[in-house]
């Protein structure tokens, strides 16, 4: 009778050991999923109606600056005369080997290029943009940017450029790439013609911030589950805005302040001293700061 009640003993002690294990299992199992489901979902959220992604364009999305391009397409179509290009492509070159926005020198850039549109139609410049992105922009688009936006496309985001180079220019770059619209100059037009002057002030620093600050509250958005894109310093303020800033073919400059602040950074050039082939957007015409951006563009998409 005693080994009897050892064994049923035994027996009781097996399976009460059992249902602990079970239990501590379950427990396990139940925890770990609870686990996962607090994790930080994969970026970017998809269908997520209230994020989008904001990406500059020189040297970020696009080879090079996007104003040097349609410069030189324009000069093919005897827009301006060779002394005219000379000046041009010094303006260029001072941006580019100073690598400081001297406020002389980017108002000579804007009115150079302004004084190069005045008179003509605002139908034949986006005509004829249509046609430079295909001969010179169209084989400059990075192709590791390109993926980027098409992610955020694919989960069902909006995805903006911004950026100073001419609202023409960044419509039909933006436009030919499947993107939701663009942020960019506005030069003024009467009649549809334009004046040579600019509405408003260059979009360029923080008011790029100011731009996609007044888009995201016309558009709905919350900008702590947004992203933004940008290859320069300049940009360090749209990309503080957002809750997912990338560093893309950084500069020097923006390349330590991203690793500071342990921001994503992508690099898509052959080489690290290719961080100069392309010239800083603040060379270009300029653009519309702020809300006043942020309202053309909504406009024009809502037409």
């Amino acid at each position: 009778m005693a080994a009897l009640g050892w064994l049923t003993s035994r027996r009781r002690s097996a399976t009460a050991r059992s249902v602990l294990a079970g239990e501590a299992s379950a427990e396990a199992a139940r925890k770990s999923t609870q686990d996962v489901v607090g994790e930080e979902p994969v970026f970017p959220v998809h269908g997520d109606a209230h994020a989008a992604a904001f990406f500059d364009l020189d040297n970020t999305v696009m080879q090079g600056a996007a104003l040097f391009h349609f410069g030189r397409g324009l000069y093919k179509r005897k827009f301006f005369e060779t002394r005219d290009l000379a000046k041009f492509a010094w303006q260029q070159a001072w941006f580019r080997l100073a690598g400081v926005e001297d406020p002389e020198h980017m108002q000579e850039a804007r009115d150079s290029a302004l004084s190069i549109v005045k008179g003509h139609r605002v139908a034949e410049l986006q005509s004829i943009g249509e046609e430079i992105y295909d001969e010179y922009m169209a084989e400059r688009i990075w192709p590791g940017t390109r993926a980027l936006a098409q992610a955020h496309l694919d989960a069902g985001q909006r995805v903006w450029l911004v950026t100073a180079a001419p609202v023409e220019i960044a419509q039909v770059i933006s436009r030919r790439l499947g993107l939701t619209g663009a942020l960019g100059t506005v030069a003024e037009s009467v009649d549809g013609v334009y004046t040579g002057k600019l509405v408003g002030e260059p979009l360029h620093g923080p008011a790029k911030a100011e731009a996609v600050r007044a888009l995201a509250t016309a558009e709905g958005l919350d900008l702590t589950r947004c992203a933004a894109y940008s290859d320069s310093h300049n940009d360090i303020p749209m990309l503080s805005l957002v809750g997912h800033p990338y560093a893309i073919n950084p500069d020097s400059k923006l390349r330590k302040h991203a690793r500071q602040l342990e921001w994503r950074l992508r690099d898509y050039r052959t080489g690290r001293k290719a961080a100069k082939v392309g010239i800083p957007a603040a060379a270009g015409v300029g653009a519309v700061a702020g809300g006043t951006a942020a309202a053309i563009a909504l406009h024009k998409r809502r037409r």
